[in-house]
């Protein structure tokens, strides 16, 4: 994020190349960053405008309202404007970037590479269990072979809650990162704790732009969220160290934590000051200038 708003389009390709290399989940934050390098934000000659920060808890705009497509005209500089030159550059680098390491990789260890780093997140079944609400299904069905349609409704929830919280929030990229990730977890086949750090490490970016009252509403997601986890701890100890058949209890755990996290998701979201993290640049066209406001 710091490289994109200092202009350093390919440091920042070169870099997100890297780290979807080393660890893939950050694959997600590949659509809001295509959508953040708007030519109303990025125009050849000019460094992107960025909102002041002393202004953003006070000017809160509305994403579904920020850019219009009025009539014939915006429809052309809309389409106009999905295939810019910073958008294929950071697409063709970061990807050429990912791809070189991993043909790299698989040069020097072959299929057990692909098979661990790549390839096993697509096809993970974690008969183990874990915070996700789909462990008990896929403990009672591990031997046998999964349906299209049970793949597609463990997979489609999480896609769906994706693209909406992308389009809603994109251009507030540290926002859209946070409730993504938050999303991306909460939503996951597998969950173990070890996930909660993607998004913890994000926490920091948001919070200045948060108007929840920690007193009351902060502390009372904190305590719900870590008493929702407790709770899950509680009957997976019973399960793993007393060896008690707990398995529906801690199920049900599971579907209470994934509660607490979309209650928790959303009081954030309805807290949150919205407002893009760049000002608009003027339009040019080849007739006159047009501001966006």
């Amino acid at each position: 994020m710091h490289l994109l708003y200092n202009d350093w389009l390919l440091q920042a390709a070169l870099w997100y190349g890297l780290v979807v290399h080393l660890r893939i989940y950050p694959i997600i934050y590949a659509l809001p960053i295509i959508l953040v390098l708007h030519p109303l934000h990025f125009q050849p000659g000019k460094k992107p405008a960025l909102v002041d920060w002393s202004s953003r808890k006070s000017k809160s705009v509305q994403g579904s309202s920020y850019m219009r497509i009025n009539g014939l005209q915006g429809i052309r500089i809309f389409l106009a404007s999905i295939f810019t030159w910073r958008r294929l550059v950071f697409g063709i680098v970061s990807g050429s970037i990912f791809f070189i390491l991993t043909g790299l990789c698989f040069y020097f260890y072959g299929w057990d590479f692909l098979d661990e780093a790549l390839l096993y997140h697509l096809t993970r079944t974690d008969p183990r269990h874990n915070f996700s609400i789909y462990f008990y299904h896929i403990y009672l069905h591990f031997e046998q072979e999964f349906s299209s349609l049970e793949k597609l409704i463990s997979f489609l929830p999480q896609f769906i809650v994706q693209l909406v919280l992308v389009f809603r929030f994109a251009y507030d990229l540290p926002f859209c990162f946070f409730v993504q990730t938050v999303a991306f977890v909460a939503f996951n086949k597998v969950i173990t704790a070890q996930y909660f750090v993607w998004f913890f490490c994000l926490l920091p970016l948001i919070l200045p732009w948060s108007n929840m009252n920690l007193k009351w509403k902060g502390l009372a997601c904190i305590f719900l969220w870590m008493g929702a986890q407790s709770h899950w701890l509680m009957w997976a100890y019973l399960l793993e160290f007393r060896g008690k058949n707990v398995f529906i209890q801690l199920w049900m755990a599971s579907l209470l934590f994934l509660a607490s996290n979309t209650y928790v998701l959303i009081n954030i979201i309805r807290n949150h000051a919205y407002c893009p993290v760049f000002n608009l640049l003027k339009h040019e066209t080849s007739n006159k200038t047009t501001k966006y406001d």
